[in-house]
């Protein structure tokens, strides 16, 4: 989490950035772009790049091993990301993951990495729209489990496939809600790969 904690100061000097035609998208009025903006079905209106932050909850998938009944197989997910617009309806995106641990075989295993993904994005309506995502994580694993036979334990680190998706709702020309649905597939000790799935709340700060 340090490395979240971070960026977190990025987070707030972008949501404190000028929003100069935040005034012309109130309720009940129609939001014109200024000269040279994007039009305003064009993905990310108010700029071209983005920060944004998700929280939610994270599911495991691995086993438990042969204590089951003391196992817990989700827990909390952070997501810090940073991404860039490279046409009207794609873009290019990397950020840090926490995916929290389990509590396994009288132990427990954490997860984080770093994920760099290809993002596009179809508007449904004048705020509403929904993206998918795929790429890769580069995730490290540490599994700890005293007396455990069934479960690997250690580190495991590499790359895995990572793909999502979900919905955004632009509530100002700069700032957006998000709900999103990922699976990361990483390395687990023993040489074993496994996914962790994850939903998630966020919200992104465009510039």
């Amino acid at each position: 989490m340090t490395v979240l904690r971070s960026f977190l100061p990025l987070l707030f000097a972008a949501s404190a950035l000028p929003v100069p035609v935040a005034a012309q998208w109130s309720a009940g009025s129609q939001y014109t772009p200024p000269l040279g903006a994007a039009p305003r079905g064009a993905w990310l209106p108010g700029g071209k790049s983005y920060l944004g932050l998700n929280l939610g909850r994270s599911q495991y998938q691995l086993s438990c091993g042969t204590t089951s009944l003391l196992c817990d197989d989700t827990d909390r997910v952070a997501q810090l990301y940073a991404g860039t617009l490279v046409g009207n309806f794609w873009g290019v995106e990397m950020g840090y993951l926490n995916l929290g641990r389990m509590a396994r075989a009288g132990g427990e295993t954490r997860v984080q990495g770093l994920n760099f993904s290809l993002v596009g994005k179809a508007q449904l309506g004048q705020s509403l729209g929904m993206f998918g995502k795929v790429g890769t994580t580069y995730g490290r694993t540490e599994t700890a489990a005293p007396g455990a036979g069934s479960i690997g334990t250690g580190t495991g680190q590499g790359f895995g496939l990572s793909w999502g998706g979900g919905l955004s709702w632009d509530f100002t020309p700069r700032v957006s809600a998000t709900l999103e649905w990922d699976s990361n597939d990483f390395r687990f000790a023993g040489g074993g790969r496994d996914t962790v799935r994850s939903t998630s709340l966020g919200l992104k700060f465009r510039y």
